[in-house]
């Protein structure tokens, strides 16, 4: 493919897209590409603009000047956030890709919001637009070029699994949308005195401002902290799992400090007759494997717990039975009873699926659910905490 051919040449041990120098690489390149072939857009569309009077041309040549002020920010955006952790961002400054795309997208829609006032006076005061053929190739070449912009981009993006460069490659392809546009108002102004200029500029404004918008929601979610990447998520349990001794894991919680920089901690179930020792090296290990393998930051909490057999499997079978009748609990974890004697604590968690609408609050589930142990083992008095699924 020839984009693999382009990355071959520019860009050194392209392979290793895990490598933060290698996805910075990637990134620049990316920019470097936008900007040469957004600077000449603008060169070409301005021209034609000018030189046939055509809002709509302008419109779409001052879009494509956004777009390269765009990629000259993801270039600014990828190294800034490659510098290293440092006594006030423990984590790093991932994040400082996604203020960059959030930049990028304000960009957008100012530019879009200019052209709507230009359109819309266009449109009250139309001026004749004279049609060229020369400048209608150009447009089209203008087209094309988009169309392999927006391939690039995704190309890169999804090599290194960046919002920015994905944003940019749907930009692109919206771009081509626009342009298209233009070139038909271009062309119908050789048959018509109809002002169809300034109505095509105001949709190729609105267009604009429309993909601002769209932008400015793909970058502001993980700034606000969007739910996990399922893949990831499925990868850290099925790997903490695979350890000897573990039996379940819970309470995933994964934080986002920026692409590829994730710091996530998990609860682990082991048995309770194991040794501190024992068990703590094995946590220990899985962490350090684990972390390495997902190139994230993992912590494991370890909660002993025993319901092999006897009175705590008993109770464990029992509760499990009940909460089948609810179909907003995921499940329950740190099963465990307590006390000596006639009067004992049953003390469990319940994961409540954050999807579905609980039709009662935690605290009548939680009375709902003391009650029904009560009535078959009048002996127990029940701890229970409702937890939410962060993932």
């Amino acid at each position: 493919m020839f984009f693999e051919h382009m990355v071959n040449i520019f860009i050194k041990n392209n392979s290793n897209v895990k490598d933060d120098r290698v996805r910075n690489s990637y990134g620049v390149f990316g920019g470097i590409v936008g900007i040469l072939v957004n600077a000449l857009l603008f060169i070409i569309k301005l021209s034609v603009g000018l030189l046939v009077s055509s809002i709509a041309i302008m419109a779409d040549a001052f879009n494509n000047l956004s777009d390269a002020a765009s990629s000259l920010i993801t270039i600014l955006g990828f190294k800034l956030s490659s510098k290293p952790a440092d006594r006030e961002h423990p984590f790093g400054h991932g994040r400082i890709e996604y203020l960059s795309a959030l930049i990028v997208a304000f960009m957008v829609m100012l530019v879009g919001v200019q052209f709507i006032k230009s359109s819309f006076e266009r449109i009250i005061n139309p001026t004749p637009v004279t049609f060229e053929l020369v400048p209608f190739i150009l447009i089209f070449i203008s087209i094309f070029l988009k169309v392999w912009l927006s391939r690039f981009n995704k190309f890169v993006g999804e090599k290194i699994n960046s919002t920015a460069l994905k944003a940019s490659s749907v930009d692109a392809l919206g771009d081509v949308f626009t342009s298209t546009c233009v070139a038909i108002s271009f062309l119908a102004a050789n048959f018509t005195t109809f002002p169809i200029d300034g109505y095509i500029g105001m949709v190729v404004a609105l267009f604009i401002v429309y993909s601002g918008f769209s932008l400015v929601k793909d970058t502001i979610s993980p700034l606000l902290g969007e739910a996990p990447d399922p893949e990831l998520v499925n990868s850290i349990k099925e790997m903490v799992l695979s350890y000897e001794n573990i039996s379940g894991a819970h309470d995933l919680i994964i934080h986002n400090y920026g692409p590829g920089k994730c710091m996530a901690s998990i609860h682990a179930e082991i048995p309770s007759n194991i040794s501190v020792v024992a068990i703590h090296e094995i946590i220990d290990k899985a962490e350090r494997e684990i972390s390495a393998a997902l190139r994230i930051y993992l912590v494991i909490h370890i909660d002993p717990i025993c319901i092999i057999e006897g009175e705590v499997k008993d109770a464990y079978e029992e509760i499990l039975s009940l909460i089948s009748e609810y179909d907003y609990i995921e499940s329950i974890h740190d099963f465990r009873v307590v006390g000596e004697g006639d009067v004992k604590n049953l003390i469990f968690d319940i994961v409540v699926d954050s999807l579905k609408q609980s039709p009662i609050t935690d605290s009548e589930l939680i009375d709902k659910f003391c009650e029904s142990v009560r009535k078959s083992h009048s002996n127990y008095n029940c701890i229970i905490t409702v937890d939410k699924n962060f993932i």
